[in-house]
């Protein structure tokens, strides 16, 4: 569980990338769940864009299933696009080092 300075830490890392995941009409399928699972792999911060899905319920509903299923967390939220990070498990292939406490 990520506290709030080091989401904050996050979201600002995430400012330059562009959206790797996209969700459509489909919504979350087995082809979009591996796509993310493959993203975090390689990248531990993406960005997931909501192409279809306007409603902030829908979009909340849709975040909570991809946290559970691709084991990873939602550092922040900018109109139709999320920003998850999952670090990687294996210590040599980390790319992001999250600060342990408030600078």
């Amino acid at each position: 569980m990520l506290k709030g300075f080091q989401r904050k830490y996050l979201r600002g890392l995430a400012h330059a990338y562009k959206p790797v995941v996209m969700i459509g009409q489909k919504g979350i399928s087995d082809s979009l769940s591996k796509a993310l699972e493959e993203a975090l792999e390689s990248h531990e911060l993406i960005k997931v864009k909501f192409v279809d899905f306007k409603e902030k319920e829908q979009k909340k509903e849709m975040i909570e299933q991809l946290e559970k299923a691709a084991d990873c967390e939602m550092v922040g939220m900018t109109g139709h696009i999320a920003i998850f990070f999952r670090q990687n498990r294996n210590p040599e292939k980390r790319n992001i080092s999250v600060p342990k406490e408030k600078i």
